[in-house]
């Protein structure tokens, strides 16, 4: 079972509906769904009992999504940075906390990258230009893992282009965390942890694409990872 942050917006249409709605690009859903795993969408609620919640989750995507607000990680305002959503800064901030706590494996995508690498004590850079396409539509561009990560061992050491749409980025690294993979510019593209469960963050929009295989890696370890804590907790005991 595979939680999914969503966005809440105040003007969704549908049908003859016009409302406030919790929504998720279908992309997201249909690239777990794909990969064997039973997605479960999350609405930010920053009241939420996050270790609660992810205690029932075997996995966790954070998805994309506007700016990080930058007093999340100490800095002044950038005049680019975009409106900030605090709701969804404090619910993810929460759910990541509690997922790293747990053992519950985690991918973060885009602004997921960024606010794993914020919630272990980042930063990051509020704005650069060329990593996005015209309003609305992603760019591409190539992306290179880098050799011995375990993305590497996901997507292999060669370039790959990648759907794209952000203009922030990680600056310093945050704690536990290494680059897994860098843009032709040297812009970090991908951050994770060396050891345990598997918690990677990629900047790209795997959900815009057509390669699945970070969504299948996410749904293999999270089943492994929920076998362990099945075996190791005290019920099973």
């Amino acid at each position: 079972m595979i939680g999914v942050s969503t966005y809440v917006e105040s003007s969704v249409r549908w049908g003859v509906w016009d409302l406030p709605a919790a929504v998720l690009p279908a992309g997201y859903h249909r690239q777990v769904r794909a990969a064997g795993g039973l997605p479960v969408l999350l609405p930010p609620d920053d009241e939420a009992d996050a270790a609660e919640l992810l205690r029932r989750l075997d996995g966790l995507v954070v998805a994309g999504g506007p700016d990080v607000a930058p007093e999340r990680y100490g800095a002044a305002r950038h005049p680019r940075c975009g409106p900030s959503a605090h709701a969804r800064d404090a619910g993810e901030l929460a759910l990541i906390r509690a997922a790293l706590a747990e053992g519950v494996p985690v991918l973060g995508v885009c602004r997921g990258m960024q606010l794993l690498n914020v919630a272990l004590g980042g930063t990051l850079v509020q704005h650069v230009e060329g990593h996005g396409g015209q309003p609305g539509v992603f760019g591409r561009h190539p992306v290179r893992p880098v050799a011995g990560t375990r993305l590497a061992g996901v997507l292999g050491t060669g370039e790959l282009p990648v759907p794209t749409y952000h203009h922030q980025a990680v600056d310093r690294v945050g704690d536990g965390l290494v680059v897994s993979a860098f843009a032709g510019d040297g812009l970090v593209e991908a951050v994770e942890r060396p050891d345990g469960p598997l918690v990677l963050g990629v900047q790209w929009h795997p959900e815009a694409g057509d390669d699945g295989r970070l969504a299948a890696a996410l749904v293999t370890a999270a089943a492994a990872a929920a076998e362990e804590r099945a075996r190791t907790s005290p019920a099973a005991r």
